[in-house]
């Protein structure tokens, strides 16, 4: 047996509130939220007296983000938050969109900065922002 689909990709969050609004306004919806805590959650991820408060978010097409903001321990933040997209580990997540610009626009009044745009050939318009907790988002609008 081997891997099925991604099922979710887990973004650990200081600012919940702004980062749900973020994510919703690129058009995901909220599937739930809630608060975990306990000696389980604790084992599953290797942590001792864990608390935290998960938003479930979906794309259009059923792709999970997971963001987590915890309580307890406090997060810890390895590098600074606005890293290139050269640093190691995780850096971005890419979506396939209609109407970049207008897109764009909106990201901007929940505070996204560009990093950059370009055209791929006559296939793709794409742009990399920066959102909060400086998560860098990917936007990939087909051409043609």
């Amino acid at each position: 047996m081997s891997v099925k689909r991604m099922d979710n990709v887990l973004i650990v969050v200081d600012d919940l509130e702004a980062t749900k609004a973020f994510f919703l306004e690129l058009g995901l919806t909220l599937e739930g939220e809630t608060t975990v805590e306990g000696a389980a959650v604790g084992e599953l991820i290797g942590l001792k007296d864990v608390r935290s408060t998960i938003a479930m978010l979906r794309t259009p097409d059923g792709q999970g983000i997971e963001l987590d903001k915890f309580h307890a321990p406090d997060a810890v933040r390895f590098g600074p938050v606005e890293a290139p997209v050269n640093a190691m580990g995780y850096r971005r997540v890419m979506f396939a969109v209609d109407g970049i610009d207008d897109l764009v626009a909106r990201m901007r009044t929940h505070g996204a900065e560009i990093i950059g745009e370009m055209r791929y050939g006559d296939a793709y318009r794409l742009a990399y922002i920066r959102g909060p907790e400086g998560i860098i988002v990917g936007l990939a609008e087909q051409l043609g």
